[in-house]
């Protein structure tokens, strides 16, 4: 087991919150084929996504909204920061910053110094699923997780319902 299988792991018991890790495969780590194929709803399956400054000093952020939506990023994520340009971190970026690879980016254990907002919509769903920290697994996991973060912080309008 990895270092960082093993900090998730024992951030997840430590919360308290309850939780499942399941495994899956990582062809299949992307939400939309995830939720296909292991018949989970896109309405509690959850996106964490990083996020920088391309103007001033340079920030990151990680944001957690469900699959149903679309990041808030030219309104609420550059008002937040704040910044006058923001855009999404590269993989290269994602990879560096949070250890994961996309697919399987995680808010669990992830650095200290890196904010995770959290859209308000996440905290309504009574389980949401997270990416695991790989693209082999992924987190089934109370939504009241993100109350025991202390670099969590929940965030109106930080996503938009998807247009259909």
């Amino acid at each position: 087991m990895s270092s960082l299988t093993d900090r998730i792991r024992g951030a997840l018991e430590s919360s308290g919150a309850a939780h499942e890790i399941i495994d899956c495969d990582p062809s299949l780590a992307d939400t939309a084929d995830f939720c296909a194929h292991y018949g989970y709803s896109p309405d509690i399956s959850a996106n964490a996504i990083l996020v920088r400054t391309k103007t001033g000093e340079e920030k990151y952020a990680l944001c957690v909204v469900l699959a149903t939506t679309r990041l808030n990023v030219n309104h609420t994520v550059r008002k937040k920061f704040p910044a006058r340009k923001v855009s999404f971190a590269s993989a290269d970026e994602t990879r560096a910053r949070t250890g994961m690879e996309i697919g399987g980016v995680t808010p669990v254990a992830t650095p200290e110094d890196l904010p995770i907002w959290v859209d308000a919509a996440v905290m309504r769903c009574d389980k949401i699923v997270l990416g695991g920290g790989g693209r082999d697994t992924k987190i089934i996991v109370d939504p009241s997780f993100f109350e025991t973060q202390p670099a969590a912080e929940v965030v109106e309008d930080l996503a938009l319902p998807i247009q259909t």
